[in-house]
């Protein structure tokens, strides 16, 4: 995730309280809402780590066919992590 903790949990704080002021939403708990948002943005966030770490273990297992067949790491890499965002319906 390129972003700190921290600075996704500010975020989650700043669009909470945009979203209230704009009466866009309401809540009785307002530190709970905090801490969900804050919860879901780093989930979406870390997303694409999870996708790299699963392209890597896929690679991984055809590290010799790709060895013998010249494929480029790189290349394959981008193929894979672009199949498994389309997987995922995952923006990227």
């Amino acid at each position: 995730m390129i972003f700190s903790k921290d600075y996704v949990g500010y975020l989650a704080r700043q669009t909470v309280k945009h979203l209230v002021d704009q009466k866009m939403i309401g809540s009785q708990k307002p530190l709970v809402l905090n801490e969900r948002v804050g919860v879901a943005m780093v989930e979406e966030l870390s997303l694409e780590d999870r996708i790299n770490d699963e392209v890597r273990v896929i690679l991984e297992a055809f590290q010799d066919d790709m060895r013998k067949t010249g494929a480029s790491y790189p290349e394959m890499f981008k193929k894979v992590k672009n199949e498994l965002a389309r997987k995922y319906k995952a923006v990227l």
